[in-house]
């Protein structure tokens, strides 16, 4: 499996951000666009024992069916091996054939950026502020980057968006990725009971 080496900056202005980009001479590859994807685990949730999980996203250009798996929170503690597909539903229905649930359905705003071979996203997931996440092939290419974009290094977050929520909303890593749904709706109650003031 490759490491993913990326870095997460949280409650950023995407329009200050689009101008730095654009200082910098990042390229943007495409505006923002609407992802849709389906989580996978066994019955026995095997794969969240560990901080594993199969993903399925399409994304807008192209549809990636991946596993990925979360070692610890540190720049390469993320592992992933990914592959293209040709049909999102396809893709679900074999996992599901192969004994597979699904444990989550989740939708995302992305809008992807290039500065070299790093690649900077704009992210906006429901109920919490938009971030930027910066992914290069080596720590030095992702905050080269990061520095250049004004961002603080010491307040980089590593791994999956659970910290983000979790900055916001009093819940456990465990029990975000129980969540069956994440979409673009108004902020459920459930969760409203949890926001952190």
């Amino acid at each position: 499996m490759e490491t993913e080496i990326e870095a997460k900056f949280t409650d950023i202005n995407p329009d200050q951000i689009r101008m730095m980009l654009e200082k910098i001479g990042a390229k943007r590859e495409y505006p923002e666009i609407l992802m849709k994807r389906k989580v996978f685990d066994y019955p026995d949730w095997r794969l969240e024992k560990i901080g594993g999980w199969i993903r399925v996203r399409d994304e807008g250009d192209k549809i990636t069916l991946s596993y990925k798996q979360l070692n610890d929170r540190t720049l390469q503690g993320t592992k992933e091996v990914s592959v293209v597909v040709d049909n999102f539903e396809k893709a679900c229905e074999l996992l599901a054939a192969a004994g597979l649930m699904e444990t989550s359905y989740q939708e995302t705003k992305r809008e992807k950026w290039m500065y070299g071979d790093v690649e900077i996203t704009i992210d906006t997931w429901p109920w919490i502020p938009t971030f930027i996440e910066i992914e290069g092939k080596d720590e030095e290419s992702v905050k080269s980057v990061a520095e250049k974009l004004g961002f603080n290094w010491s307040k980089a977050m590593h791994g999956s968006v659970e910290t983000v929520y979790q900055m916001h909303y009093d819940f456990t890593e465990a029990e975000i990725d129980r969540w069956k749904s994440i979409t673009f709706i108004p902020e459920p109650d459930w969760l409203s009971a949890k926001k952190k003031v």
